[in-house]
């Protein structure tokens, strides 16, 4: 079974452009759990565009499923994950300016640092993973590191499904066999939605979870909530 974990950065950004408090993030949150989902991510920055510090800890208590904190180790993140200890951390290379996440680690050139910021991680009992390009030396270079689980970044995948699907997948077909053949968990996130999803669990059926926020919640303006939370859970079918 793959499970869908629900990004709501997205809900956070609607609420803070305003500077109010709705929508309620976490009753959004609750909801999204209530509706199906098995598990809430967020990707808190530095400038606090959308989720903020005290979001996560609001959640903490709420959240029944699993938390995934998403982003890029400094020393604040890391003091924020250490302190949540969610079930998940995810580290991302994000540069603190960047609108939203659209490469991998070179897990070879930053070994030093994430050896021992997954050490830091796993001491605090959460699960790790490494947002990573399908590229079978950086995925081999995770497992090194001691990671747990890599998330394929899927971007490149989206972009290229409409033209060719069969080329478009293929990176990821077979650097998820030799993820898994290594002992790496498999995580999957970003662009994916209701058209491209399904053949993406259908070519890679031993996924463990993917993280969907933005397709997903503007799916939402047109189905309702609870409406595109099924019909995600159905496409991972």
């Amino acid at each position: 079974m793959t499970r869908l974990s629900v990004n709501i950065n997205k809900i956070a950004t609607l609420r803070n452009a305003r500077g109010g408090e709705l929508p309620v993030l976490t009753r959004v949150a609750t909801d999204c759990e209530a509706f199906g989902a098995q598990g809430i991510t967020v990707h808190p920055r530095p400038d606090e565009r959308h989720i903020t510090r005290q979001d996560v800890f609001d959640l903490l208590p709420l959240i029944r499923t699993e938390l995934n904190i998403e982003g890029y180790p400094d020393q604040r993140w890391m003091d924020l994950v250490k302190q949540a200890k969610p079930v998940q951390a995810t580290l991302v290379p994000d540069d603190p300016r960047q609108l939203t996440s659209d490469h991998g680690w070179d897990t070879i050139k930053h070994a030093g640092l994430l050896n021992d910021i997954i050490a830091e991680l796993k001491a605090a009992g959460c699960r790790v993973s490494l947002f990573i390009d399908p590229i079978e030396q950086f995925i081999e270079g995770a497992a090194q590191a001691g990671a747990d689980r890599v998330e394929f970044y899927t971007g490149p995948y989206a972009k290229r499904f409409p033209e060719n699907k069969e080329k478009a997948i293929a990176p990821y077909v077979k650097t998820a066999a030799f993820a898994r053949q290594i002992g790496l968990g498999i995580n999957a996130g970003h662009d994916l939605n209701l058209e491209n999803l399904p053949y993406l669990r259908q070519q890679i059926p031993y996924i463990d979870e993917v993280s969907i926020g933005h397709a997903l919640i503007c799916d939402a303006l047109y189905y309702g909530l609870e409406n595109t939370i099924q019909l995600y859970l159905k496409a991972l079918k």
